[in-house]
């Protein structure tokens, strides 16, 4: 019982071990200056097929960040002084892998070999041995499977009511993740991760993909 224990216990350790890393390379424009802070802010309204639930929920991520930052969204008897655009798309590339039985093997075993009693056939048991197709007469097994690498860009601007141009940037992941709302939140916080940073330098930002409704954390940002 104690033996089953342990194992179990080391298990856990191994399965806690195991976090996801979501790594994003992030190039940010900005022309952000003292008076953009604390101000009001409204989303741009999201145009025709872009207005979905899904898209709204990740506004609801953009204005968390942007709460961190000091700013506040108008409420619908304020003017909002800036206008924030969210962009965001995933494409999909399916790559086919054809792979076939390595003939050095190692797994159970009956068969000629060196055994006891010199050359013969060995027992039963786990030993490496070489597979000669052409010598034994059974074919190589081949086995095809599809691995799906997604593709994602996010853009989000900051724009004066005005006109002026104050922030913009791109996030681009690619990763095997399939859900899109499991990894928007850990783009959205690279989107602001040092804001506002340095103007038009590519970085790379590593976030620790957290179970949903827990915040991402962060590990220190790379240049690249």
């Amino acid at each position: 019982m104690k033996k089953i224990a342990f194992l179990a216990a080391a298990a856990l350790v191994l399965l806690s071990g195991c976090a996801t890393t979501i790594r994003s390379d992030v190039t940010a424009f900005n022309a952000w200056t003292a008076e953009a802070r604390d101000q009001t802010y409204a989303f741009e309204a999201p145009q025709g097929a872009d207005d979905t639930l899904e898209y709204r929920s990740y506004q609801v991520l953009v204005s968390r960040e942007l709460e961190k930052l000091g700013l506040h969204q108008a409420t619908a008897d304020q003017s909002a002084k800036l206008l924030v655009g969210m962009k965001f798309s995933t494409i999909d590339h399916p790559v086919r892998i054809v792979e076939a039985q390595d003939p050095f093997m190692v797994g159970p075993y009956w068969g000629p070999g060196w055994g006891r009693y010199g050359w013969g056939y060995s027992r039963l048991g786990y030993r490496p041995y070489f597979y000669d197709p052409f010598r034994y007469g059974a074919p190589l097994m081949v086995t095809e499977r599809i691995k799906h690498e997604y593709q994602r860009q996010l853009r989000i601007t900051i724009n004066a009511t005005d006109g002026r141009k104050l922030y913009d940037v791109t996030v681009n992941n690619t990763s095997r993740v399939a859900a899109t709302p499991q990894v928007m939140p850990a783009l959205v916080q690279s989107a602001f991760t040092g804001f506002p940073g340095e103007n038009g330098v590519p970085r790379r930002v590593d976030l620790e993909l957290k179970p949903q409704g827990e915040v991402a954390s962060s590990a220190p940002a790379k240049a690249g």
